[in-house]
């Protein structure tokens, strides 16, 4: 069993409609350690709890899929020596928490360009990847050099390489997130209202939820509120939408 989110109060009931995917941009990490006087890397190593939280916070609620977005294409040009902080983080907690994740029925991959990492790290994401999960309770995406254009130009050239027309089709075969379906609700931390190249393609219809939370301190109280905000939404996906009639029934 997963142990329960930290909290003061009684764990919130789940919604009747709960997200199958979560997606997450993880913003805010060193803004929230600049207000603390502490150094950026500080706001990283405290994102990382979040993200057990989340993860833990996700099987609690149902919820099948989450795709976290962990550093994109776009984070080399951040100073190199924060730069150096995020990826020995990352090594550290695959060290550390893989084994866990697969105790606890957590399916974890990576998706993005691994190319620009040091061999060792490849390696260390190719064994969480091969961890044996029997009874998986959630999979988890950790998008890692990764960008929404990259994506969608990777997936073309392998369509165009197997002789494939180019349509919508023959790109969806070959995005990162292919196999799992898309994502129903993306939730960003941090205050910005953006998706800033984040599964440009899988977006599509997903309902966003913006929260001024940041990062490391986004709670079970904060994910509850973004499930609860899904929950009383209407998702038409292009339809004639519904109304409620004075019996409370809803039509078309």
């Amino acid at each position: 069993m997963l142990p329960p989110m930290p909290s003061k109060r009684s764990p919130r009931k789940s919604p009747a409609v709960v997200p199958r995917h979560v997606a997450v941009v993880m913003d805010g990490n060193g803004r929230w350690a600049t207000r603390r006087l502490l150094p950026r890397t500080a706001g990283h190593k405290f994102g990382a709890e979040a993200l057990k939280r989340l993860v833990r916070g996700c099987v609690q609620h149902g919820v099948s899929y989450l795709t976290v977005f962990a550093f994109s294409s776009e984070n080399w040009k951040r100073p190199a020596e924060e730069v150096t902080a995020l990826m020995a983080l990352f090594v550290q907690a695959l060290e550390r928490e893989t084994a866990e994740l697969a105790a606890q029925g957590v399916c974890l991959r990576f998706v993005g360009d691994r190319s620009p990492l040091q061999e060792s790290m490849r390696s260390l994401m190719q064994q969480a990847e091969n961890s044996v999960v029997t009874e998986p309770r959630l999979r988890l995406t950790v998008a890692l050099n990764y960008g929404g254009r990259w994506d969608i130009v990777q997936a073309a050239r392998a369509a165009l390489a197997e002789g494939a027309e180019l349509t919508e089709q023959s790109l969806a075969r070959h995005m990162c997130l292919a196999d799992i379906p898309e994502p129903d609700l993306l939730i960003r931390t941090g205050g910005d209202h953006r998706i800033s190249n984040f599964l440009l393609w899988q977006l599509a219809y997903t309902e966003l939820y913006f929260s001024s939370t940041l990062w490391p301190d986004f709670d079970e109280k904060s994910l509850a509120d973004a499930l609860d905000d899904f929950a009383r939404r209407e998702r038409r996906f292009g339809r004639v939408p519904t109304r409620t009639d004075p019996s409370g029934l809803r039509v078309a």
